[in-house]
C-alpha cells in the first residue's frame, strides 16, 4: 500500500513497471460532491477535468483484456432540489479521453443510507431518498477478461423444483420469445448474476443469493424464505474485525469504506488467480484484504496515512491467511 497522490504515484513509479500489467483497476473515487470533504474533492467542471485525467493513466497500466470498476454516487445542485449530471458527464469524459469502452453498468442499492440530500429528503419533505450508486464496467476491449460461471448464485427454491421434476411452461410468450422444452432444464450449478446489487434485501424475508464463492466476506440472512432476483450482499461493514478494533481503540474508521462483498464479487468476476490489481482510492485497503483472501497480487494507493495506518487492523484479523511480512501493530 503506497501513500501519496494516486495520480503522481501511478506516474512517477508504476508506469514505467507495470504499463500493460495490471487486470483490474477497482475503485471508489472521491464523489462529485458540492462540499469539501477531510480527503480533498473537486466540484464541478474542475472535477470532471480531474476524473477525466485519470482515465490516460488507467488505461496505460490495463492489460489489453483487463478492467476498470469504479463505484460512483449522484451530486445535487448546490442549494437546488435538482439532480446533478456531473457524474454522468464526468464518465463520458472519462471515457472519451482514453477511448474506453463502458462494458456495463450496475446499480448498487443500499437502504442503510442516511436520508440525502436531508434539506430536500428529511427537512423539506419534497424528494426520496437517494438509496444508490453506480458503478460502472469500463475496459479498453469489447471482450475484457470475464467468465460469469465463477459468480453464479445458488439456484432460488422454484429452479431447484424446476431443474427436478424436468418440465415447465414452454411455447411462446407475449413477449414474443419462444420458450423451448429444454432451454431451462440443465443444471448450470446456478443462475447468472444481475446487474443490480443490493447491500440490504429490498424485502426483508427473501434469501440472499450470494455466488458460493464470496460468501466468505459476507454475513448471509438468518431466515431465508423467499427467492431472490438480484445479488444480495449484507451491509456487513458496520460489523467487521477492521470496524471492531477501531472501536475498540476509539480510532475513527474510513466513512466511505467499498463493500467487501462488491469488491470480491468482481475480483472473482474478472480476475484469475495471481492476476494484478490496482485500488488508486484505496481508503482503508478493503481491496488489498481481499485480493490477499483471493490470491491476487495488488498495489493500493492512499493519500491519508491516517487510514494507511488503520487499514493494518485488516490483516491483523483473527485466522487470515496471508503471506504479507509480519505486519507492526498500533
Amino acid at each position: 500500500m503506497l501513500h501519496g497522490d494516486s495520480s503522481q504515484i501511478i506516474r512517477e513509479e508504476l508506469l514505467n513497471e507495470y504499463k500493460n500489467k495490471i487486470q483490474l483497476i477497482i475503485t471508489s473515487p472521491p464523489f462529485p460532491l458540492n462540499y469539501k470533504k477531510k480527503y480533498g474533492n473537486f466540484k464541478g467542471e474542475e472535477y470532471k477535468d480531474w476524473f477525466a485525467n485519470l482515465a490516460p493513466l488507467y488505461s496505460d497500466l490495463l492489460t489489453e483484456d483487463g478492467s476498470i470498476v469504479i463505484e460512483i454516487g449522484n451530486s445535487w445542485e448546490p442549494h437546488r432540489p435538482v439532480q446533478s449530471v456531473l457524474h454522468l458527464e464526468s464518465l463520458l469524459a472519462f471515457m472519451k479521453a482514453a477511448n474506453l469502452n463502458l462494458i456495463q453498468e450496475f446499480i448498487c442499492y443500499n437502504p442503510s443510507r442516511l436520508p440525502s440530500p436531508a434539506n430536500w429528503v428529511t427537512v423539506n419533505r419534497i424528494r426520496a431518498v437517494d438509496s444508490y450508486t453506480h458503478v460502472w464496467w469500463l475496459s479498453k476491449s469489447d471482450f475484457p477478461k470475464a467468465d460469469n460461471r465463477k459468480v453464479l448464485r445458488p439456484y432460488s427454491q422454484g429452479m431447484l423444483n424446476l431443474i427436478k421434476r424436468q418440465s415447465y411452461n414452454t411455447g411462446k410468450r407475449p413477449s414474443g420469445h419462444s420458450i423451448g422444452e429444454k432451454s431451462f432444464l440443465k443444471d448450470n450449478g446456478g443462475g447468472i448474476a444481475h446487474n443490480l446489487l443490493e447491500f440490504e434485501p429490498i424485502e426483508s424475508k427473501r434469501i440472499n443469493r450470494l455466488p458460493n464463492n464470496i460468501t466468505e466476506f459476507v454475513r448471509l440472512n438468518d431466515n431465508p424464505e423467499l427467492p431472490s432476483n438480484v445479488l444480495s450482499i449484507a451491509n456487513t461493514n458496520s460489523s467487521d474485525y477492521y470496524s471492531k478494533k477501531c472501536r475498540e481503540l476509539e480510532i475513527k474508521r474510513h466513512p466511505a469504506t467499498m463493500q467487501a462483498g462488491l469488491i470480491a464479487f468482481f475480483t472473482q468476476f474478472l480476475t484469475d488467480e495471481n492476476d494484478l490489481i490496482l485500488d488508486p482510492f484505496g481508503g482503508s485497503n478493503t481491496t488489498g484484504y481481499i485480493s490477499e483472501k483471493l490470491k491476487r497480487r495488488w498495489f493500493s494507493i492512499e493519500i491519508m496515512e491516517e487510514y494507511i495506518e488503520q487499514s493494518i487492523f485488516r490483516f491483523q484479523e483473527p485466522n487470515f491467511e496471508t503471506n504479507l511480512i509480519k505486519l507492526k501493530n498500533i
